[in-house]
């Protein structure tokens, strides 16, 4: 499928497949206000986790997260990865997952437990990315959220799929949302928005058809190198969030973090732009907000994962 190039269509009848398919974490009540932030991936291995960190500044700011993620497969840190070496466990039961969400406006949905019809699908789908080989999968995981929240920013591989993937969502029945994509200067990209290059946006649901395409000047912030955002290790990418919640970190990934929270707060409604979200979202993340909500959700997780 991806050497003749998948179409809308067939992604869209995969992904509704897989979702009948999935485990109901039961968050029905937490849907319709919920975002999901997620990219695809496919970028290698020096990947920061951009897009758990935009969930936990959404999450610190009220805004409920149901995010649905896995370990690593093309980085060297994935969202699952990234939380453990946070201390968040993989909750699983739909009692415990509520818990977390009424206390922390946060859960996390681990892929491989509320998929199980992918667990023959992985060894071979592992075996492709360290060939360089992307399959339909590299798509479809951010389309397969069981608990389908209404919004999401998700983040394109590819600049020719955020498109494709922006009206796939909008087929699913997302209420609102951007798909992005950053081409890289003189080459690369990245699955989310950065101030390392340009950015496209590709609105969802209400805002189907809508795009734009802007660099960091247009937002307001300092443009970087693409060098400037590379992450490491799940601890080294630990270490460097702890550096910039508190204000001494890297300032340029601390910029493009709070440039995705901008737009998840633009899409959820708790900012009327790009720009006025980003004033919003540094506030959030660099002025102790964020820093209490993931000392509290640290405490929190401890004691759900005694539970469970």
């Amino acid at each position: 499928m991806h050497r003749k190039g998948e179409t809308v269509d067939e992604v869209v009848g995969i992904a509704g497949e897989f979702r009948g398919l999935a485990k109901d974490p039961g968050l029905e009540t937490f849907a319709e206000r919920a975002i999901d932030i997620v990219g695809t991936g496919g970028r290698g291995g020096s990947a920061y986790n951009v897009s758990t960190v935009t969930c936990f500044i959404c999450a610190a700011s009220g805004i409920p997260v149901i995010k649905h993620g896995n370990r690593a497969i093309t980085s060297s840190s994935g969202s699952a990865d990234f939380l453990g070496q946070l201390g968040f466990g993989m909750l699983t039961e739909p009692a415990l997952l509520r818990r977390s969400v009424e206390k922390l406006n946060f859960c996390f949905l681990f892929a491989p437990y509320f998929h199980p019809a992918f667990k023959s699908i992985m060894p071979v789908r592992k075996e492709l990315a360290a060939e360089g080989q992307r399959t339909v999968f590299n798509i479809l995981g951010p389309l397969l959220n069981p608990a389908r929240p209404a919004y999401q920013l998700l983040g394109s591989f590819a600049r020719d799929w955020a498109q494709p993937l922006a009206d796939a969502l909008s087929e699913l029945g997302l209420r609102r949302g951007y798909a992005v994509h950053c081409e890289l200067d003189p080459a690369g990209s990245l699955d989310e928005l950065s101030t390392a290059g340009l950015n496209l946006a590709c609105g969802v649901g209400e805002w189907r058809g809508e795009s734009s395409r802007f660099g960091a000047d247009a937002v307001g912030l300092p443009a970087c190198k693409a060098g400037d955002l590379f992450g490491g290790s799940a601890e080294e990418n630990v270490a460097e969030l702890q550096k910039m919640l508190r204000g001494n970190g890297n300032k340029h990934l601390a910029n493009s973090i709070c440039l995705n929270a901008a737009a998840a707060f633009h899409v959820t409604g708790k900012a009327d732009s790009l720009v006025g979200g980003i004033a919003l979202a540094r506030e959030v993340f660099q002025g102790g907000q964020t820093a209490e909500w993931l000392e509290k959700a640290q405490d929190i997780n401890h004691d759900l994962n005694s539970v469970s």
